[in-house]
């Protein structure tokens, strides 16, 4: 499957190459069923979403 289009603008790319963010987020979102991220649709719908929104909906505060 393709990447996702946003992925390299996407936070979750830079919090996953600097060690923040699990490889499972990547693998499961990014590079797999990126059309069932929240940020996807989100960022499709022109809705503002914090950096530190993992791609479930769920917010890290470690982020």
């Amino acid at each position: 499957m393709m990447n996702c289009k946003w992925y390299n603008v996407c936070p979750m790319k830079r919090y996953f190459e600097q060690g923040k963010l699990d490889e499972k987020w990547i693998l499961n979102y990014c590079k797999g069923d990126w059309g069932k991220c929240i940020r996807y649709k989100m960022e499709e719908a022109g809705e503002y979403h914090p950096d530190n929104m993992l791609p479930d909906g769920s917010i890290n505060k470690d982020l």
